[in-house]
Order: structure tokens, then sequence, then C-alpha cells
């Protein structure tokens, strides 16, 4: 597998907070996310902080940005309609661990290292004052 580093985007079956919150074990769908933050931990434990990536408007109560359209063409995603991405709620898998990481899996795209830095920042912000829910999937 492709060692995956802060600013990529990955297809992943993405558990939304209020799905984990109803008993469900399983991401509905894969879906593009962005690895917010790649942590290693240990020589042998990598934890990833993942973003979803939705084309859903979303509540004005909600903590998303929307991508630019040079940030979307350069990462590959549609382009035909607005994206964001979620920072109130996030998944948090090890990449040596992981039952939803396809092990023969590559990098789809990145972000530009600009927008990249403003995602980890906008995050850490959300995770430390603890406006973002987790959903644990290790």
């Amino acid at each position: 597998m492709t060692k995956p580093v802060s600013g990529d985007l990955w297809e992943y079956p993405y558990l939304w907070v209020r799905e984990d919150a109803n008993g469900e074990t399983e991401g509905r769908k894969s879906r593009p996310v962005v690895f917010a933050v790649v942590l290693e931990v240990l020589p042998s434990k990598t934890y990833l902080y993942i973003l979803p990536i939705t084309g859903s408007e979303q509540d004005p109560s909600r903590d998303c940005l929307e991508i630019p359209r040079m940030e979307a063409t350069q990462a590959g995603l549609d382009t035909d309609k607005r994206l964001w991405i979620v920072f109130d709620e996030h998944n948090r898998d090890t990449v040596e661990f992981s039952f939803y990481l396809n092990p023969s899996a590559k990098r789809q795209k990145r972000f530009s290292n600009a927008f990249t830095k403003r995602i980890a920042a906008r995050f850490l912000e959300a995770y430390t004052t603890k406006r973002s829910g987790l959903v644990d999937r290790q």
C-alpha cells in the first residue's frame, strides 16, 4: 500500500457520526475523503484522521469548507458540482490494522500543500476544542 500522507484523497467507507450513533458499524458507501492528519505514534502504528468530502449542501451551522474549483480539479474530483470538506466530525483509523483500507490501494490524488495546511489547521482547531465528533474505526 502507498504510504498515506496529509492531504491525500482516498476512497473510504466513511462512517458518519449519526450512523455510528444509530448502531451502524459500516459506512454505507465509499466516498472521497481527505487525510487531515497522518500521525505515526509508533513505528508500526500510524493514525489517520479522516475527513469526509460531500457534494450535499451543508447546513450553515456545520463546520465545512467549500473546496475551491482549482483544488478540486487538481485532486481529480468532480468539478460539475460544489464540494465541501466537513470538519465537525471525523473518522480515525490505523493504517497497519485497518479493515477499511485496501492494501493494494494507491492514493487518488492530493490537494496542494497550501490547501493541505489550511485543512490540517482547521481540523486541529476543531479537534482540540472538541468540536469534531469522533468515530473510531480501529
